[in-house]
């Protein structure tokens, strides 16, 4: 089974991004790369905006700053919370994108090989495969390069990995 959603990347070296948030803007980039998804002519932010308003920092931006900056940004009619791996396709299977932070560091697996040491992308997809389950991501760019849709080793990574759910809540009827 494959899912893919549409959704627009962001390099987070694009030059409307400062350039000195660029080399650590992957998590506010993720953020409003979903955040666009969601209101895709409303969104009220930019990736410079957000950078200051999340907590960003030179080493990145945190699982707990993000969860905690976005609930405050966003209101109690959005869900923001960390989840499984299969959380995560279920949310990816009901058409909402997920953030996905890979973090060798913090995670204290610094002599391991991942695809990312310390980056945060939206997880738009995944593919289910005999022995591993592909993740499909937007990668959020590199100096002189877009944003561009790469297949990741959930197998490889899986240490490393981190996942955020960000979407509106879906209001029951009573």
């Amino acid at each position: 089974m494959r899912i893919q959603l549409e959704l627009q990347g962001l390099s987070q070296y694009d030059d409307s991004i400062k350039s000195k948030y660029q080399p650590s803007a992957c998590g506010p980039v993720t953020a409003l790369t979903i955040l666009r998804y969601w209101m895709p002519d409303s969104c009220p932010y930019d990736a410079n905006r957000l950078y200051r308003l999340l907590g960003s920092t030179r080493i990145g931006l945190f699982t707990w700053r993000l969860k905690r900056n976005l609930r405050l940004l966003l209101g109690p009619s959005w869900e923001i919370d960390t989840c499984s791996l299969e959380e995560a396709k279920m949310e990816l299977r009901a058409g909402r994108p997920v953030a996905c932070k890979f973090d060798r560091y913090f995670s204290f697996h610094w002599f391991g090989s991942y695809d990312f040491a310390y980056h945060w992308v939206p997880l738009i997809g995944f593919e289910e495969k005999e022995n591993d389950q592909t993740l499909i991501v937007h990668d959020n760019g590199g100096r002189n390069r877009a944003s561009r849709i790469r297949e990741i080793s959930y197998e490889k990574n899986r240490d490393v990995l981190t996942f955020v759910k960000i979407a509106p809540r879906v209001k029951t009827i009573e």
